[in-house]
């Protein structure tokens, strides 16, 4: 037999928690608003917080009270035991056929490690001795020294509002690609 609530219904601890926090938030806000104090601004934020975290209180009491049938709830926990006729059809194929995809990648990454690893790190893995790291590609990389050519100007002159300037030459010198 099942109990019947009247009135707040089954939640009403978090019924009375969300009127409370409505209740201080308010003061908190209104005291902001109409007192004459420095930090005004302080108690208009911290109400409108106050009142903003009563919702989740108000939640809590309306998803506490929702009433669902106990036919609705057995498919969804597993209370139905599913017979054989109901995987007959189109639906059935679907879900063998999905069962049977998972499963073989499910077994395909067991046997071969995991996703994360690579043949490399399983066969340094299998040798017997201690794990070596991997070993990266050597690149070859072709350095020169530039020296500035002779026949450019090392300073320039420029004028700027009647004075003359001189500015040293400064110049990015790039290698041919």
């Amino acid at each position: 037999m099942e109990q019947v609530y009247g009135g707040l219904g089954r939640c009403v601890c978090s019924f009375w928690l969300a009127v409370a926090f409505d209740i201080v938030g308010l003061a908190v806000l209104l005291i902001g608003v109409f007192a004459n104090v420095f930090f005004y601004d302080l108690l208009i934020y911290a109400g409108a917080i106050v009142i903003f975290l009563s919702l989740i209180w108000w939640v809590f009491w309306y998803s506490g009270n929702l009433e669902v049938p106990p036919a609705e709830l057995e498919d969804d926990v597993g209370l139905l035991k599913k017979d054989k006729g109901a995987l007959s059809g189109i639906g059935g194929a679907v879900r063998r056929l999905s069962s049977r995809v998972s499963s073989g990648i499910r077994n395909s990454l067991r046997r071969n490690g995991g996703p994360s690893s690579s043949r490399a790190g399983r066969a340094q893995r299998s040798g017997g001795g201690p794990p070596v790291a991997p070993q990266a590609e050597q690149v070859a990389v072709a350095m020169e020294t530039m020296t500035p050519r002779e026949d450019t100007p090392h300073t320039t002159v420029s004028s700027v509002a009647g004075c003359d300037v001189e500015m040293p030459h400064t110049a990015t010198e790039t290698s041919p690609t």
